[in-house]
């Protein structure tokens, strides 16, 4: 088994080595902490995109469905009532505002989920989190193991996490 610097595990490390390992594993953390702002960011423009498409649906069958709708809708009830024929084109025009409402409605909850996803700011909480931890840490004390005499020294390496 080995260290990520390569050395065997156990083997008393340099200061150099120490902190090019530190530096790499930094540079490992920023780049994982970029990719999940990125996987978060793709996951509320998704939302955003659903939002538009079902007011886009809304405005569409509101445009294009009322015209046959209305006719079709306003002669069925007044085959099916003897209502008087403005009274029948009035309910049918109803029933599309109603189909319309129901699908900006949608659009609706899918934007207010578009609006609460905080994707990156929890990432970035993360990243302030792992500074501030960073900006506080500080080195072990080395401990001579074989005596006052000795030059070995033993180095421990604890995680945090």
């Amino acid at each position: 088994m080995s260290a990520p610097d390569g050395s065997p595990v156990g083997a008393e490390r340099s200061i150099g080595q120490l902190f090019a390992s530190a530096t790499t594993e930094m540079s490992a953390l920023v780049h994982d902490e970029i990719a999940l702002a990125k996987a978060q960011l793709k996951q509320d423009v998704k939302r955003g995109a659903v939002s538009g498409g079902a007011f886009s649906a809304a405005g569409a069958v509101l445009i294009f469905s009322l015209p046959m709708l209305s006719f079709a809708l306003a002669y069925g009830i007044r085959t099916w009532s003897d209502w008087n024929l403005a009274v029948c084109f009035l309910l049918s025009f109803a029933a599309n505002v109603l189909v319309a409402g129901f699908l900006a409605l949608i659009g609706l909850v899918f934007a207010k989920k578009a609006k609460k996803g905080k994707g990156p700011q929890k990432t970035a909480a993360s990243v302030k989190e792992t500074a501030s931890v960073l900006q506080h840490a500080k080195p072990h004390p080395r401990q001579n193991s074989a005596g006052p005499g000795s030059t070995h020294a033993e180095a421990v390496a604890r995680s945090s996490s």
